[in-house]
């Protein structure tokens, strides 16, 4: 805490040294915008251009309500120019400011539609990068050059305080337990099923990532490390356009992803759609070393194993969605999405064991061979009705969705004598069906108050019904034998109700946003018995108030300095399949084992930032969790049990740093570092797990616009020496670059190289396991060449309405692949 307090004070004299400096600032320039029949427009583009000078000297984007605000440093005459895509492009009146003009308001800012085809299309001005606003970070993917080709996991490593590490888990400023959503609808995935559901989703179909440590009471609670919410590309237009890219990935394997999407909109409804498709080609080398040890710490043997594993496959990901005006006040929605993947892997293995002397005495060989399938249905009804316009308004979201999960499995397994002659053979083969449906109903009710407070209430209700089988047989002599040890049949049921309130509001220079979410959740579990095996059930009932505070305050009018705040309570839920008690094993010696007795964890969030001119962000994170759950490693007998766990508790701050600054038109620059504090304490199997880690987590990424419509990016990101539980990871970072060329309005060409050094290598040590040291190293083809192509034509008039929130919230976060 003492460290906490010392960046506290560091942030507030930052503060204090320069507010004498906003005093300088010549004015502000504020206004709206809309379009002819007084709607407002977001996102348009807003230049300030001095005199008759035709570059600008300040962009700014509208906000939803169409309402912009920007800076000016000196005095003089200015004129505002807007864009945006669909509407000609609005010249305002020339204006003054001076000592006796410090602030001017506009009048509105109307904008005429146009017909355009796309081929005419010029880009004025580009989105940021990073956008900051009272409750979230905005990243805006477009304005990454080497987001094509590349999938949504690549992307999500260049955001600003995001970290992957290797085996796909994702934390968030030092803070594991990030739930990750697709469209304000969360994925229901974890770990490498996550990483390989985001690596099946090309970064093309992607528009915003948005990052929130602490998420407002409208989203579900769980979470502990905050929500990233990934937004798709959705075409705002009225008219049709189509975009095609497709792009071809080399490494040690090759690879292909392609994506196609559409829109058509007309006065009484739209119609959309997507369709992608890509297949996977990659490999781990996995090396693993393990020495088993005595009661004095003598070696007593050791297993040295290196394992190769092939991942291929194939998948699809489409969605159809149709938008129904009833009137200009009521619009229903429907949306169907279905998402197939077909994985495959082959996992050859060689294991070698040596006794104390380091002579060898025994191997093993294992080859496991897995095909896979995953499939995902959903289907979403919404109902949105405005009382009035720019009035109260009301959405209602119903939600089915179905995963379906098949893995058929062969584990065979020779053991060998230190000669090398074959001394027995070994067949075990898994049949391993999953299901699980969700069903979930949302409300969600929005109005501002005649205070103008901005009020919003909902509610929630979500049933959730899963069920896993393990069915496994021994193999001997061709006979198939059932291994009761192993099988089972899980079941597991689950009903949330939620309901929340929140508050917003501006007052001079300070907004504030209240809220307070109440969850309360039943759950049952059920572990049918077999041969050797009893039923077991348990049953579970939680009631818990989640408050949320966001504080926004500007030191001065002209908002070039701003101080945030923020608080909130976030709940962990185990994700659905970890509760399932089951057995599958990678090899002989190595199992993944599930863990029925998981409870939720519970953290307390808090957030205190410094915002200088919307370019740099400083900011101190502190949380502090209680039954957090993570990976465990568990020796017995020589076999290695990987199992989640709730390791107790652990408290984690961050300092960091966030910059986006732009010293030339055609140069970008991003920066992002973090000193990271975190601290674990537990009861453990082997005594107490108690570990303190501190470490460094930095990205770079600059962007040169060249010309003849040239582009290149050069970005990277290091991770020093780290800690997390029971693991030792060694530093880690890579490279990239990314160059492209814009053929014609309609064409693009990207390429792309990641991990041009090949230093995206994950390793390090095991540690608290009973009597043994390990270590391990991953290899992967990290190092690739990928090159794409972009088209995209069409026709456009106008914005379609803003897609409506789903409401199956937190339960898709917690489905495993």
């Amino acid at each position: 805490m003492k460290t906490f307090f010392m960046a506290v004070m560091a942030i507030g004299h930052c503060v204090a040294c320069t507010v004498a400096y906003a005093q300088n600032v010549a004015g502000n320039i504020t206004g709206k915008i809309t379009d002819s029949i007084h709607q407002p427009l977001s996102a348009a583009t807003v230049v300030l251009r001095k005199g008759n000078k035709p570059d600008g000297i300040k962009y700014a984007l509208s906000a939803a309500d169409g309402s912009f605000s920007m800076p000016c440093a000196q005095t003089g005459t200015y004129t505002v120019h807007v864009t945006a895509v669909g509407f000609g492009i609005y010249e305002s009146a020339s204006f003054v400011i001076d000592s006796l003009h410090p602030q001017v308001t506009l009048p509105v800012c109307i904008m005429k539609q146009t017909t355009t085809v796309l081929q005419q299309v010029t880009v004025t001005a580009s989105k940021p990068f990073v956008e900051q606003k009272v409750d979230r970070t905005v990243v805006n993917v477009d304005a990454l050059i080497n987001s094509a080709g590349v999938t949504a996991l690549d992307v999500l490593e260049t955001a600003p305080g995001v970290r992957v590490d290797a085996n796909g888990s994702i934390s968030l400023k030092g803070v594991q337990g990030v739930a990750v959503y697709i469209d304000d609808r969360p994925c229901y995935l974890s770990g490498q099923q996550l990483q390989s559901y985001l690596q099946s989703l090309p970064a093309t179909v992607l528009s915003q990532i948005e990052i929130m440590s602490n998420p407002p009471a409208r989203y579900d609670a769980a979470g502990n490390g905050g929500i990233i919410n990934i937004k798709t590309v959705k075409q705002k237009m009225k008219g049709y356009n189509v975009g095609l890219s497709s792009g071809i990935r080399y490494a040690k394997y090759v690879a292909t992803n392609n994506n196609m999407d559409f829109n058509y909109r007309s006065n009484r409804f739209n119609l959309f759609g997507t369709f992608s498709y890509g297949s996977r080609n990659s490999y781990n080398d996995i090396d693993i070393y393990r020495r088993y040890l005595d009661d004095k710490g003598s070696a007593t043997g050791t297993f040295q194993q290196n394992s190769y594993m092939r991942r291929m496959g194939s998948g699809y990901r489409s969605t159809l969605g149709v938008d129904y005006f009833l009137s200009q006040l009521t619009t229903l929605g429907v949306v169907v999405s279905r998402l197939a993947r077909y994985p495959k892997s082959s996992n050859t293995s060689w294991g070698s064991v040596y006794d104390e002397y380091e002579q060898p005495d025994s191997s093993l060989r294992s080859q496991n061979v897995e095909a896979g399938s995953f499939k995902n249905n959903r289907v979403n009804l919404s109902i949105k009705h405005d009382f009035a316009k720019n009035g109260p308004l009301l959405q209602t979201n119903f939600d089915y969705l179905e995963y379906s999960t098949g893995n058929n499995q062969v584990l065979t397994t020779g053991n060998y004598s230190a000669a090398g002659v074959l001394q027995s053979a070994e067949q075990l083969v898994g049949d391993l069906p999953s299901n699980i449906k969700i069903y979930s109903a949302k409300a969600d009710y929005e109005q501002t108050l005649a205070n103008k407070w901005k009020l919003e209430a909902g509610a929630k209700i979500s049933y959730t019904n899963t069920s896993n089988i393990a069915n496994y047989y021994n193999v001997v002599a061709g006979i198939a034998e059932p291994d009761y040890d192993k099988t089972n049949h899980f079941q597991y049921k689950e009903n949330m109700n939620a309901a929340y309130i929140n508050l917003n509001k501006t007052l001079h220079q300070l907004t504030v946003q209240l809220g307070l979410r109440y969850e309360g959740t039943l759950s049952k579990g059920h572990q049918l018995g077999n041969a050797i095996k009893p039923d077991s059930s348990f049953h579970r009932r939680y009631h818990n108030v989640f408050p949320t505070l966001f504080l926004l305050y500007k030191l001065d009018t002209l908002g070039r300095h701003q101080l945030k705040f923020n608080y909130g309570r976030r709940i962990g839920r185990p994700y659905y399949q970890d509760l399932n008690p089951f057995i599958s094993p990678l090899d002989k010696l190595t199992f993944y084992v599930g863990n029925p007795y998981l409870k939720p964890s519970f953290s307390s969030k808090y957030e205190l930032g410094y915002i200088f001119n919307n370019q740099v962000t400083a900011t101190v994170n502190y949380t502090d969790t209680k039954d957090l759950v993570n990976e465990t490693i568990t020796i017995n007998d020589q076999k290695y049990y990987s199992r989640p766990g709730n390791i107790g508790k652990a408290t984690s701050l961050s300092i960091g740093v966030d910059a986006s600054i732009r010293p030339q038109p055609w140069l970008n620059l991003q920066l992002s570092a973090q000193m990271n504090f975190a601290y674990f304490k537990s009861d453990f199997y082997t005594g107490s797990l108690e570990v303190k880690n501190q470490y460094v987590y930095t990205q770079v990424l600059v962007q040169w616009k060249l010309k003849k419509s040239w582009a290149m990016q050069l970005d990277g990101n290091y991770t020093s020496r780290s800690k997390n539980a029971q693991f030792v990871l060694a530093n880690r970072g890579k490279v990239n670059y990314a160059v492209s060329k814009v053929v014609s309005p309609a064409v693009t060409v990207k390429a792309n190289v990641t991990d041009i050094f090949s230093t995206g290598v994950n390793k390090g040590q095991i540690t608290n396991l009973a009597a043994t040291y390990a270590t391990f190293q991953t290899l992967s083809d990290t190092r690739s060449f990928l090159l794409t192509v972009s088209i995209r034509v069409g026709k456009r008039v106008e914005g379609q309405r803003k897609q409506i929130e789903s409401g199956a919230e937190t339960e898709q976060n917690r489905v495993k692949d």
